[in-house]
């Protein structure tokens, strides 16, 4: 079963505990199934890479692991500090995402029209 995600790739968001908690950083990636984010910068780890062609050679890569969900906010777009995420449906059927803290709007997915 698949968890509701307040953050989307692309966020700019702050990690709120962990070893790296405080650092901010763009959401790579969203494993929606298990719950995961991928943080730009965060939580790097070493990988052991085999040759695959003669231009991607062997070696120890570094590159960013999953991190829980919960231990990201989003960062407000207004003020700049991490909030919390509402919803909120518009007139037009359209939903928002707005930042709890300052009321702004985040982004709108506007509602699919039947027959498409």
């Amino acid at each position: 079963m698949a968890k509701s995600i307040h953050v989307k790739k692309d966020d700019q968001v702050i990690v709120i505990s962990g070893k790296d908690k405080g650092a901010k950083g763009k959401v790579i990636l969203v494993d929606q199934k298990k719950g995961r984010v991928y943080v730009e910068g965060v939580n790097m780890v070493k990988k052991h890479q085999k040759a695959r062609s003669q231009n991607a050679p062997s070696g120890i890569v570094e590159r960013e692991g999953s991190i829980d969900a919960s231990n990201v906010m989003l960062i407000d777009p207004k003020t700049g500090e991490p909030t919390r995420v509402g919803y909120r449906i518009n007139e037009d059927g359209s939903k928002s995402r707005i930042a709890k803290r300052s009321g702004e709007v985040i982004d709108t997915v506007s509602k699919a029209k039947k027959g498409e």
